[in-house]
């Protein structure tokens, strides 16, 4: 058994020059103080904890092994971060105790998943095998992974989002999202720890097919693509999360700009790299002096403008990704320390230590081409996560 700390200056990079180190030293250890509330509660009651108007997560009476349920491990990789930080072992113990929750998902709900077993499994099995070595985090993950695979559809080269693997008569059928490309990486790891090079070629199958039908002239994505489910022939966009079909929703954006880079950093592929470079470069020209997006680029200006600080959050640790690999433009790096400033706000990072949730107004769908703002665990993770990329800390899960 071996445990990796923040202690250890091998994990520590060279500090941020361009901001305060103590402005992102002290959003971090809020951060950390309301991880170490909410963990043990979380570990108490498993369930979703996805989002909340008010910050109180637990509000949320999505129960865990629902197929809804996407957010838990966002979570649990606060804790994993937390212990990088600090070293207390106890986090690690507060994410481990869901354990047998998780195990359950695998083993008696695995019929009800979704292509969300990534976010679920990585932030999860996967980050807590790379910090303890333990063999049953491995186990786990890689048995998520090949529930992941089994959402394959050989019949149009995508990853099924939702709906049940048995269900075919639904209006999911035949449905890719473009939030899938940040479930691959389970599938990279997965065939790295194994072997198996069929699982790290559904993830570029996948990623090839969202390259193709996903990406606009304009360098604008749909949220979703819809495949006829017997042929795989392409049958056009679709939309959940925008505004409408030809609307450019902001975290679908963010999503396809981590999830770029990832399969670059997994492959090589250049063609990877271009889309993210693509979407970036389109991301930024878009965003105005707040520096936070609004929920779609394409809204209307008589309509009402929500931002999505979960977005920016999701679309820094997508330009921290690019520049670690020796990618992107001093265009992107400025822009990320622009948004991360934003996000260290009053306006948008709550540090009440009465609310559960960090930033404040995050997008969630409230009905189709509707949002309304909302405290997210996502945005949460992810904003914790640039954080540690910030700070030095080491982040490789994805």
């Amino acid at each position: 058994m071996h445990y990796q700390s923040g202690k250890d200056t091998a994990n520590v990079q060279a500090a941020p020059q361009k901001r305060e180190l103590y402005v992102l030293s002290e959003a971090f250890d809020l951060a950390v103080a309301k991880t170490r509330i909410n963990l043990p509660d979380l570990a108490a009651a498993p369930a979703s904890w996805g989002f909340d108007v008010h910050g109180d997560y637990a509000n949320r009476r999505e129960g865990f092994h629902e197929i809804g349920n996407w957010t838990t491990s966002f979570f649990t990789g606060m804790g994993v971060l937390s212990y990088l930080r600090t070293g207390e072992r106890n986090f690690i113990s507060d994410v481990e105790a869901l354990d047998e929750s998780y195990l359950r998902k695998l083993e008696n709900h695995a019929v009800e998943t979704m292509h969300d077993l990534g976010f679920l499994y990585t932030l999860y099995s996967v980050a807590l095998f790379k910090v303890t070595g333990e063999a049953r985090h491995r186990e786990s993950g890689l048995r998520a992974a090949e529930a992941l695979a089994n959402r394959f559809v050989p019949n149009g080269e995508y990853l099924r989002a939702w709906g049940r693997v048995n269900e075919h008569d639904t209006d999911y059928s035949g449905l890719a999202i473009i939030d899938s490309l940040m479930n691959l990486p389970l599938l990279y790891w997965a065939s790295n720890e194994t072997g198996d090079k069929c699982l790290r070629d559904l993830a570029i199958r996948h990623t090839d097919t969202t390259l193709e039908y996903f990406l606009r002239d304009d360098d604008s994505v749909y949220h979703a693509f819809r495949f006829d489910p017997a042929t795989g022939n392409p049958l056009g966009g679709d939309n959940y999360c925008g505004r409408d079909v030809s609307s450019h929703w902001a975290r679908g954006t963010a999503w396809g700009m981590y999830g770029f880079s990832l399969g670059y950093q997994h492959t090589g592929d250049e063609r990877y790299l271009d889309a993210a470079n693509a979407l970036t470069a389109k991301y930024v020209s878009l965003l105005d002096e707040e520096k936070v997006p609004v929920w779609d680029f394409k809204l209307e200006d008589h309509e009402r403008l929500i931002r999505d600080s979960s977005s920016s959050a999701v679309a820094i640790c997508a330009i921290q990704n690019m520049i670690s690999q020796g990618v992107g433009t001093s265009e992107f790096s400025d822009c990320k320390d622009q948004m991360l400033e934003a996000l260290c706000s009053d306006a948008y990072l709550d540090r009440s230590a009465q609310c559960r949730g960090l930033l404040k107004q995050g997008q969630v769908g409230a009905g189709l081409g509707k949002a309304m703002n909302a405290y997210t665990s996502w945005g949460d993770y992810f904003f914790m996560q640039a954080l540690a990329s910030e700070l030095g800390l080491k982040v490789d899960w994805w």
